[in-house]
């Protein structure tokens, strides 16, 4: 893991954790609202909560010091004879503590950015990761996300069953006498991993045309012999890491194109999979599952006015956010071990539809350890 250079900084964060990455990880509390949190140069953390969070804050959160918002805003008011800026507020904060220069993340507000420095406040912006080691995963962390997958297949299993308790009749997918639809489907996936303590968002059922487009989230009846794919990636309610898997089914007969799409997609993400390990470039194994498209055939661009073939990375880390660092596509990042990554290559054609298999994967020494649980079925009988 690398180490950060230089002086050590003083940093801020202000911003709700339930919806910023960075805050629930350097607090490990969840909080709908902003609440300012400050780790000093010597690692002491310390966050300033309004009076609703301030006792929940002291008992749930990783802080050293838990202070109270509402005591700032008064001396700021005070001072300012008048009610006061969130600005206004955490600039008493640093005052009181004797803070003269931070560091905060790149998306901080610009608004309160030039607050701050309007009085005198030196505000360093991030020029990259603000946490560089969250790409790291700790075994309590690989065990949050390997739990968050266990609810990613139940919801899989949900999907699988419907499938297999479908019948083809008259070209259609038919299930108790109607033609079954992606949005049953998804609605099904949706109750599972909700029931197995995890919250879905935008789950993808993409039958035949609409997998042409990696993020079509798919509706309508589903047409016997087309692919379907089911793309899952809830977060657990209890710890915020999410889980992320993707399998390609077929009821009914699929066309030969079809079949070899899902031959080479099944081949390349192998291919991918004995390939990652400790010190190797994203970019080859990106790379290396093209060249395998190329062979069999299957191009990859602008074709026929609109993007097929093989347009996406593949893959991505996976943790506090569904996309986060580091990313597996035609760049020279070196994997290494303790980050989790994706591993869903795809093939994507006008009108036949889209395959698309994804496995999360931890990156060890030697190779991975497979987080994904779930077969690689294709043909639903």
């Amino acid at each position: 893991m690398p180490r950060s250079s230089g002086r050590p900084q003083t940093i801020l964060l202000y911003a709700a954790s339930d919806s910023d990455a960075d805050m629930l990880y350097a607090t490990r509390f969840f909080a709908p609202d902003p609440f300012l949190f400050i780790r000093s140069s010597g690692g002491k953390r310390l966050l300033v909560m309004s009076d609703l969070e301030i006792d929940r804050a002291r008992a749930q959160s990783n802080a050293h010091r838990v202070l109270s918002f509402s005591r700032y805003a008064a001396a700021a008011e005070k001072h300012l004879k008048r009610p006061p800026h969130p600005a206004d507020t955490i600039i008493e904060a640093l005052r009181d503590l004797r803070i003269r220069a931070v560091t905060v993340p790149a998306s901080f507000s610009s608004g309160l950015l030039e607050r701050l420095r309007a009085r005198r406040v030196s505000v360093h912006v991030a020029d990259g990761a603000l946490f560089p080691e969250r790409a790291f995963k700790s075994p309590a962390e690989v065990k949050a996300i390997a739990a968050a997958m266990r609810a990613t297949e139940a919801g899989m299993s949900a999907a699988l069953e419907l499938l297999r308790r479908a019948r083809v009749r008259n070209g259609w997918v038919v299930l108790e006498g109607r033609r079954l639809t992606a949005e049953e489907v998804r609605r099904a996936v949706d109750a599972a991993v909700l029931a197995a303590g995890c919250l879905p968002a935008h789950t993808i059922v993409a039958p035949g045309r609409h997998g042409c487009d990696p993020h079509d989230e798919g509706s309508g009846p589903i047409r016997a012999g087309q692919p379907v794919i089911v793309d899952i990636f809830p977060r657990a309610q209890k710890t915020g890491y999410f889980g992320d898997i993707t399998r390609t089914f077929v009821k009914g007969r699929p066309s030969q194109m079809v079949r070899a799409m899902y031959d080479a997609v099944y081949d390349g993400q192998r291919l991918a999979l004995r390939s990652i390990r400790h010190g190797v470039r994203a970019r080859q194994i990106h790379d290396a599952i093209h060249a395998l498209f190329a062979e069999r055939g299957f191009k990859s661009g602008k074709i026929d006015g609109r993007m097929q073939g093989f347009f996406h990375g593949t893959g991505h880390g996976l943790g506090l956010e569904i996309h986060e660092a580091p990313r597996v596509a035609a760049n020279d990042t070196v994997l290494e071990a303790g980050m989790v990554v994706t591993v869903e290559p795809g093939l994507y054609y006008w009108p036949h539809g889209g395959v698309r298999i994804e496995d999360t994967v931890l990156v060890k020494r030697g190779g991975i350890q497979n987080l994904t649980r779930f077969p690689k079925l294709f043909e639903v009988p």
